[in-house]
This record gives structure tokens, C-alpha cells and sequence, in this order.
């Protein structure tokens, strides 16, 4: 066995190794950019190496850096995570040629698998359905527009060497085909190297379903199930589970037959995933084969209780497969929810700066269930422009089977995303807490589209029951009383606290009024009160404090968390991506409040000012021109993805303030209209 490894990576899946490889009793070394200085994969490992500057082009792209290092502290091997040299043939051919191990398949798969074009060529020939369209090398837009129409609108314009939603756009009509061709050549040049675009029929209403393979240096091939990748946006996954509630036994059967069969046409070795896009008719077709670990390979662990990078280690060193096909058994249900640094309130723009709290839930098993945190950061941590947005991997789990299984995965994903506190930075926990509450998720009605069609290009907060708002009323009254409590016992104002309190309240809520009437209990710690709100019982039981920012209590014998956000006389109480303004007055003061005229909103100002933290692609305008609504004003590219943003009404240019290549701020201003 390897006694010392380099992960060729960073951030949480640099971690996720070291610690299989730790628990191996293999030595690890970590390599790390300027802005990884002080990361948490760094501290995690027994060596570490520094590579360079903070773009990933000058750092973690560097092949030459990357062999140095091993040279330098004589790492037998290298695991590349995902992304960055995961998939580089060259990468893989350098360390042959260094004497040192890739583990990784070998280099002809990462060729045939790695190129979607030649990739779809051999799924082909190996007898793997594929999707119609044109394998050949596209040079402009004309010609992109040309080859669409020959296929038929709808199609999806991918980078040849492309991956994580990167690369890719669906066009609907000419325009689209034409600025997708230009934005998807430029996305997958920066971020692969490698400009080259081919098109392909987009399915409508497609599930994203993807086949988990390993294979050893021994001829063994194997699958470990499917997992569902279907709710993405923009092409990039955010929640996956295993196993998918959509598949049949036979068509489960067939698709891991064909992804075997894949992989044994290329001499596979390692794991890998054969992705494939499946109509509502089930009928099921090859999109590509990652020659690597994926992002969501901890669905695929939980299920069949599988350690997927030891594994990858010991086929690198030589070993067969310690499992046949028929030894591998599904066992329950599994989600992974991936939390972005975006704003999904401000269309999911990114989000970049410093990580004040991060407090995510323990990592757990109880009662059949487990919670399971993978992930990159500390409190502290910079989330920095230069690389992907993803800060965490929140996977839960459950035992059973079938759809009491899945239920129950989601509601413990449900309760551990209200558990998880993260402050400095803007995340996506609301948005993910909705996901788990939607009812068309929860039953399973799944496709790619669903994010586009059930949020548009936004999320304006989860829809609340009446049931969730009296939860939060209750929740905000606790608080409240508490802190009230509390500053009696503190400051001794008037004469010490006498223990009991006045038992009729009003909660506003975003301004709207809730009653509430206190029936017995009394606010100390715990708290332990009955109350009615607006007129039904609920007990609130909590041992939370004054200055706790998540609130854990039973309501009602149920287990209820909560973010708590004190915003000087009101507080915000967040639950199951419902978030309310909330404050507790007497009844004579909520009165006055009800009349309380609203501020008005301003108008927009005659400037364009950048919403997130960037580097500007292009400003394609110039002062003085008169621009449409809907024309492009600008691109900035924030953490490897391209961001066109358009004019919303007709506007003649007065000043433009940046220019192509500039870092840009948060809110700073680039074009100024007349």
C-alpha cells in the first residue's frame, strides 16, 4: 500500500480524502495556492506545499508544480478530487512519465471519456443509447445556428471537455444559440482550457439520472446504483439523492448494464459515473462518462455503506474489488444538498467575504438516520471569487425502503438545514430548506426544469402554512419573553422579577398582527409555556439563551430548530426557508403599530451597478449608444461562470465606468445612463 499521497485539489473534497486516506494510515500532502494559505484541507494534512498564486490557472493547474511537490516530498501517488486535473490526459501521461501513480483511470478512458464528442462515439459503438445530435467541432455562431436548426430547437450547445454545469447553455431560438455559443466557448476555455463546442438535441422535461461504476486493473466491473441529479440550475446539480424514486427494477437493471458495459469498452479502471438523461417515458440515454470521483459520491457511500476513495486507492495499488455485482445492495435512502455562496433572493448571485459563524450540525447517526457534513471551511474562512461557490455538502440519510424512506430523508435534510448557522456571507440554506418543503419535490415529480419553472430566475422565500407562521409566532414570543425576562433579572429595573407574566400579546409579522395568549408556564430557562396563538394551543419547550443565534426547542412534542436574528427592536426568526420580521408588543402598542404607514420603495437610479464581486468579461457598448431593453450591458464572470446582465428598459449610455478585466466590487457602479 501507498505510504504517502498528494491531493492534487483543494476545499472539501481535498479533505473528504485526507481523511480516508488518514484512517488508511497513508500520509497525505496538501498543495495550496496563495488564498488557500490558511484553508482547512492545509491544516488537515501531514505536508503541505505551496503552488502558487491564487487563480487556479496559476496554481492548481500547473502540472509542473503538481509533480514537483511529489518530488519534493516523495508522495508515491496523487488523487486529483474532481475538477481542476481530475480529467487532464496529460496530467495523468505527466506523472507516468515521473514515476509516480495517478489514481484515476487510465489514460486512454480519460481520453475517449473526457471528450464528450469521442465519448459519445463509443457509448455508440459499445451499444449505449445516445442523444441525437451533431459530434462534430463547431467554429462560429453561424454555423452553431445552422447545425440547430438542422437538429431542432430546443438544444444544449456543451464544451467538449467540459463538466459542473460549466460550459453549457440551451437555446431556444437563434439569438440564444448565438450568444450561448460565444458565452459557452468562453466559460469552457477559462475554466478547461479547451474552447471547443458541440450541440446536441435538448429532451424536454429530462431527469438527470447517473450510473456509479468501479472497475480494477483485474477486468472487474461493477455499478452501485443510480443516483438523481435532476434539480439543478444553471446545469449545475444542487440537490442529488440515491437511489432515484423514478427508476423500475428493469430500467435500474438496464441503465447498469449499459454504464458497465461502457466502462468495459474504454479498459476502465477506478470509479467513475456514467450520466444519463431519462424522458418521462423512462426511456433513457447516454449524456457522458466523468472519469473521476463526483461531487455527490457520499448519496452512493450512504446507501451501500461503501468508502468510495479507499477504494479508488486500493484498485490504484493493485488490489481487485472486494465485491462482486450481486454483493452490492441498496439499503435506504440518501440526499446530498450542496450549499452555495450565492444570494438566491437576488436572482443567485454569488457571494463572496469572510465566514463570521459557521456552525453546521454534528455529524450524526441516531435512530436509523444519519447527518453527514462534508466540507471544505472553518469559521473564518474567506469564500474568495477565484473558485467554486460551494461551501458545504450536507447529506442525510435513512433506513427503509421506498417512499417512508425517502420522506423521512428529507425531513431530517429539513431539520438539519434550520440547524445549520452560517453568518458573514450570503448562502442558500433558505433556498435548499423550500426545496426539501415543496410538494411537487417531495413526491418525486422531478426534472431539470424544475428550479426554472417553479422559481423562475429567483426565490422571494418558501411558501409558509399557517401552520409554519404560527410556529414562528410562537418561536418569536419565546425569544422575546426571554430576553425580556432576562433584562428584569440583569438590570433589577422597578423590583426583581416576580415569576409570572401578563398573558395577552401581540407578535407583528411582517407587520401583520398574531395574538397570543400565555395560558401558564413561566419564562425562565428552560422554558416550558403553553400558549394559544391565534387561537390554537401550542407548548413551546427550549433551553435557548439570550444571544444564541439557532433556536432548538420542542413545540407541540416536535423537534424545531431555527435561525434567530436580532435587527434592533425586531427580530427575524427563520424556519424551513420561511423567514419573518417579527415583534412582541402589547396589545395596545400592536394597535398603533397596524397604523404605521409603509416606507416607499425608490426608483431605480440611472446606473448599472454590478451585483456581485467579479472580473469584467466585456462591456459590449459604447457612450452615447441608445440600448434596448433586454441587450446585453455587461459580463462578469464570478467564480468560473459568466453573468450577462442586461439593460431592463430602453437607456442611452451616458459613462462607462470599468473596463474589460477590471476586478469589480459588489454594487460598484460600471455603466451610468443618461
Amino acid at each position: 500500500m501507498f505510504r504517502k499521497i498528494l491531493i492534487a485539489n483543494r476545499g472539501e473534497i481535498a479533505c473528504r480524502i485526507i481523511r480516508s486516506a488518514q484512517k488508511m494510515g497513508i500520509a497525505t500532502v496538501a498543495v495550496y495556492s496563495e488564498a488557500d494559505r490558511n484553508a482547512l484541507h492545509v491544516e488537515m494534512a501531514d505536508e503541505k506545499v505551496a503552488i502558487g498564486p491564487a487563480p487556479a490557472s496559476e496554481s492548481y493547474l500547473k502540472l509542473d508544480k503538481i509533480i514537483e511537490a511529489c518530488r519534493q516530498t516523495g508522495a508515491e501517488a496523487v488523487h486529483p478530487g474532481y475538477g481542476f486535473l481530475s480529467e487532464n490526459a496529460n496530467f495523468a501521461k505527466a506523472l507516468a512519465e515521473a514515476g509516480i501513480v495517478f489514481i484515476g483511470p487510465p489514460i486512454g478512458a480519460i481520453e475517449a471519456m473526457g471528450d464528450k464528442i469521442t465519448s459519445k462515439k463509443v457509448a455508440k459503438e459499445a451499444g449505449v443509447s445516445v442523444v441525437p445530435g451533431h459530434m462534430g467541432l463547431i467554429e462560429s455562431g453561424d454555423e452553431a445556428v445552422r447545425i440547430s436548426a438542422e437538429i431542432g430547437l430546443p438544444v444544449m450547445l456543451k464544451a467538449s471537455a467540459g463538466g459542473g454545469g460549466k460550459g453549457m447553455r440551451v437555446a431556444w431560438n437563434e439569438q440564444e444559440v448565438r450568444e450561448g455559443f460565444d458565452l459557452a466557448r468562453r466559460e469552457a476555455k477559462s475554466s478547461f482550457g479547451d474552447e471547443r463546442i458541440f450541440i446536441e438535441k435538448f429532451v424536454e422535461q429530462p431527469r438527470h439520472i447517473e450510473i456509479q461504476v468501479l472497475a480494477d486493473k483485474h477486468g472487474n466491473v461493477i455499478h452501485l446504483g443510480e443516483r438523481e441529479c435532476s434539480i439543478q440550475r444553471r446545469n449545475q446539480k444542487v440537490i442529488e439523492e440515491a437511489p432515484s424514486s423514478f427508476l423500475d427494477p428493469e430500467t435500474r437493471a438496464a441503465m447498469g448494464a449499459q454504464a458497465c458495459a461502457l466502462a468495459a469498452a474504454v479498459g476502465y479502471e477506478t470509479a467513475g459515473t456514467v450520466e444519463f438523461i431519462v424522458d418521462r417515458d423512462r426511456n433513457f440515454y447516454f449524456l457522458e462518462m466523468n472519469t473521476r470521483l463526483q461531487v455527490e459520491h457520499p448519496v452512493t457511500e450512504l446507501v451501500t455503506g461503501l468508502d468510495l476513495v479507499e477504494l479508488m486507492i486500493r484498485v490504484a495499488d493493485g488490489e481487485k474489488l472486494p465485491l462482486a455485482q450481486e454483493d452490492v445492495v441498496l439499503k435506504g435512502w440518501a440526499i446530498e444538498a450542496r450549499l452555495y455562496a450565492e444570494d438566491p433572493f437576488r436572482g443567485f448571485l454569488p457571494s463572496t467575504g469572510r465566514l463570521r459563524r459557521y456552525r453546521p450540525p454534528e455529524d450524526a447517526a441516531h435512530e436509523g438516520t444519519i447527518i453527514r457534513n462534508d466540507t471544505g471551511v472553518v469559521e473564518g474562512s474567506e469564500i474568495t471569487l477565484f473558485y467554486d461557490p460551494m461551501i458545504a455538502k450536507l447529506c442525510t440519510y435513512a433506513e427503509g425502503e421506498g417512499t417512508a424512506a425517502r420522506e423521512k430523508a428529507i425531513d431530517v435534510m429539513s431539520d438539519a438545514l434550520d440547524a445549520f448557522t452560517i453568518t458573514g456571507i450570503r448562502n442558500n440554506i433558505a433556498f435548499l430548506s423550500g426545496l426539501m418543503a415543496h410538494p411537487r419535490f417531495r413526491r418525486g415529480d422531478l426534472s431539470t426544469a424544475f428550479i426554472a419553472e417553479e422559481y423562475g430566475k429567483s426565490f422571494e422565500g418558501a411558501d409558509a402554512t399557517d401552520e409554519d407562521l404560527r410556529i414562528l409566532a410562537a418561536i418569536a414570543t419565546c425569544v422575546q419573553l426571554i430576553e425580556r425576562v432576562r433584562l428584569d433579572d440583569l438590570s433589577g429595573r422597578l423590583r426583581p422579577h416576580p415569576g409570572t407574566i401578563r398573558p395577552d400579546w401581540v407578535v407583528l409579522i411582517d407587520g401583520e398582527a398574531v395574538d397570543i395568549t400565555i395560558t401558564s408556564g413561566m419564562p425562565s430557562i428552560p422554558f416550558d409555556v403553553e400558549m394559544i396563538v391565534d387561537g390554537i394551543e401550542h407548548r413551546v419547550v427550549t433551553a435557548w439563551k439570550p444571544g444564541d443565534l439557532l433556536w432548538h426547542g420542542i413545540v407541540d412534542d416536535k423537534e424545531v430548530f431555527a435561525q434567530i436574528e436580532r435587527r434592533g427592536a425586531a427580530l427575524r426568526v427563520e424556519r424551513r426557508g420561511v423567514a419573518r420580521m417579527t415583534q412582541l408588543l402589547r396589545p395596545s402598542v400592536g394597535q398603533i403599530y397596524r397604523h404605521m404607514p409603509e416606507k416607499a420603495v425608490s426608483e431605480l437610479d440611472n446606473r448599472l451597478a454590478c451585483p456581485m464581486p467579479g472580473i469584467v468579461v466585456s462591456l459590449p457598448v459604447e457612450e452615447g449608444q441608445k440600448v434596448e431593453a433586454g441587450e446585453t450591458l455587461a459580463t462578469v464572470e464570478a467564480m468560473k461562470m459568466e453573468n450577462v446582465l442586461r439593460a431592463e428598459r430602453d437607456v442611452v449610455i451616458k459613462k462607462i465606468c470599468a473596463a474589460p478585466g477590471d476586478v469589480v466590487a459588489f454594487d460598484q457602479v460600471l455603466i451610468e445612463f443618461e
